[in-house]
């Protein structure tokens, strides 16, 4: 099961494409936004792909490996917090909020996996 690649994960192309989605919802903020939730939510979402990028160089050291992975996880939980204050701004509808919520805690189980068994990736 042990993929060579991060980039041949599930989780990993899962991430890249919400991270993508949410790259394309946002350029529908407000200017204000500019600096605050956009730059936020992007910045969350993109370094779930990055701190799993990180923690395939570090797959050597199993804990080392772990502790990248939580910090995925703890982005994936961030970029939730965002899409959460983007609903209540009316930034997004309930229709995508659901869409994005759902494909965002699909992540965390998979996040949540591999630093359960990290011996598996």
């Amino acid at each position: 099961m042990s993929a060579k690649n991060v980039k041949e994960t599930t989780v990993y192309k899962k991430a890249f494409a919400l991270a993508m989605e949410i790259f394309e919802i946002s350029k529908k903020f407000p200017p204000e936004e500019k600096y605050s939730l956009t730059d936020q939510v992007r910045r969350s979402s993109r370094s779930v792909c990055i701190c799993l990028l990180e923690a395939y160089r570090k797959k050597l050291y199993p804990a080392h490996f772990v502790s990248k992975v939580t910090d995925s996880d703890m982005e994936n939980s961030e970029t939730s917090g965002w899409l959460d204050f983007s609903l209540a701004c009316k930034y997004i509808d309930n229709e995508q909020f659901n869409l994005l919520i759902s494909q965002n805690e699909e992540i965390g189980k998979l996040l949540y996996h591999m630093i359960n068994n990290p011996d598996k990736y």
